[in-house]
């Protein structure tokens, strides 16, 4: 068996036959991109890149109870399988008893496509967007303004085998899509960004012209102090929010009275009333452009993920519904503490309910506000109340009486998700988005506008 010509689901059953623990779980992922980028109205670099990475988790039922020992390398050779396994297992038999140990899933059936070669990507994923891409260039450089920016495209195949009999298969497809454009001073910036599966549903010449209308807004400048402003957040800045909101809403830690979902007294805010609009906040892996895995696949145990999960079934889930809460993220060992349902976190996120309005009509019933472009360097300051801070970025535009008359300094501000969801007063209509924060993390979101009354900018940035 050499280190590329073996298949993946090769190398997963040949490490379950290595195993001596217990318990196993190998997880392979092969992993392929093609990238390109762009400064100044020109192509600067391009690539593709192809790997592998292999992950093991060992179970082993000692005196104290079961433990997990997990390995994770890249580049495995044929060679160096064994010793893998053995280190797992080591691992594993040096380690206390896991507090999230449960036994192994069972009873999932195996993908049909488990045997069959990975995915990849290549070059090819940008055979439409390229040309396109040059076409932009060449009306942004007659129009004086300077194209930065890059287009990634992933493609990860996992296969996951157990030792319980276990064999699935997930292929993630994963593009972005960041532009910016600045004029010849820099002294003006407006920035977009896509996310995307195959990169044909993304314009850049489309881009370019938005961005175009931006940098002419920002031609008048209006110096705001700090303070709170009625403020239209577009689906980008809402998907960061949001995101890291989920990334927050554990059961455990919300039952142990630690995060904003605790109820005074005891227990969990679920069933409570979050925001008098009508808005859901869900995740499925079967979303039309925004599929995710169907099963859990977990390197790693820490917060609500375990590696006694592997394989779990991942449906959609409503973690707000009509405005109430209705479940926070829960392994099958933090649904038994809490009593909560178990329900892992999944790999997007959609809100909707809104009206069927676009950011551009939200914008025109505006008498005076602030319109956001995106939120840059967000950072949790109070876990109680899920308070973040971070700042706005590329544009924040003054809108009067239906239109946008200039552009305003850059602000830092203060706001919870949770809190925000509660005072706005509008959402519009909902579109896939790409998180500008969170974008090398999570990139499939769909989000509407939101009009928040009394946003919070607490102080005033110097930055672009």
């Amino acid at each position: 068996m050499s280190a590329r010509s073996s298949k993946p689901h090769e190398i997963v059953e040949r490490a379950l036959e290595l195993s001596r623990a217990d318990g196993c779980v190998v997880i392979a992922d092969e992993h392929s991109t093609a990238n390109l980028r762009w400064a100044g109205n020109a192509l600067t670099t391009n690539g593709v890149t192809r790997g592998r990475s292999l992950t093991v988790v060992a179970t082993v039922d000692g005196k104290e109870g079961m433990a997990s020992g997990v390995v994770s390398r890249s580049a495995v050779t044929a060679d160096e399988l064994e010793p893998l396994v053995r280190a797992a297992e080591a691992a594993a038999r040096g380690a206390g008893a896991a507090e999230d140990a449960q036994p192994l899933v069972t009873g999932v059936p195996e993908a049909p496509d488990f045997k069959d070669a990975p995915a990849e990507t290549s070059s090819a994923v940008f055979a439409d967007f390229a040309p396109a891409l040059g076409e932009a260039f060449a009306r942004a450089r007659a129009g004086g303004r300077e194209l930065y920016g890059f287009a990634n495209h992933e493609l990860v195949s996992t296969y996951l085998g157990t030792s319980t009999g276990l064999r699935l298969r997930h292929d993630q497809p994963t593009g972005t899509l960041e532009l910016n454009a600045k004029s010849p001073d820099r002294t003006r910036s407006a920035w977009a960004g896509r996310s995307t599966r195959d990169f044909k549903d993304v314009d850049p010449g489309a881009l370019d012209a938005e961005l175009a209308v931006r940098l002419g807004w920002a031609e008048r400048r209006v110096d705001l102090p700090a303070g709170r402003y009625e403020t239209l957040l577009p689906p980008t800045a809402v998907a960061d929010l949001l995101i890291y909101q989920l990334w927050s809403a554990s059961g455990r830690d919300a039952a142990e009275g630690r995060t904003v979902f605790s109820k005074p007294g005891g227990g969990t805010r679920v069933g409570e009333k979050l925001t008098d609009l009508p808005l859901t906040l869900r995740t499925d892996p079967n979303e039309p452009g925004l599929e995710s895995a169907p099963f859990v696949v977990a390197h790693s145990s820490g917060g609500d993920q375990s590696v006694f999960d592997n394989g779990l079934p991942v449906t959609a889930t409503e973690w707000v519904s009509g405005g109430e809460l209705k479940h926070l993220t829960t392994t099958r060992h933090s649904a038994g503490l809490t009593g909560l349902p178990v329900a892992p976190a999944g790999g997007n996120l959609i809100l909707d309910g809104g009206e069927d309005r676009s950011l551009e009509d939200m914008v025109a019933a505006t008498e005076r506000g602030l319109l956001l472009t995106c939120l840059w360097y967000i950072r949790e300051v109070d876990p109680a109340t899920l308070l973040l801070t971070g700042l706005t970025r590329d544009g924040v535009y003054l809108v009067e009486n239906g239109q946008v008359t200039g552009q305003v300094n850059n602000f830092r501000f203060n706001e919870s998700p949770v809190d925000l969801l509660g005072r706005a007063t509008e959402a519009g209509r909902t579109e896939k988005t790409l998180p500008r924060e969170w974008s090398d993390w999570f990139t499939r979101a769909a989000m509407p506008a939101l009009r928040v009354p009394d946003f919070n900018m607490s102080s005033v940035s110097q930055g672009v």
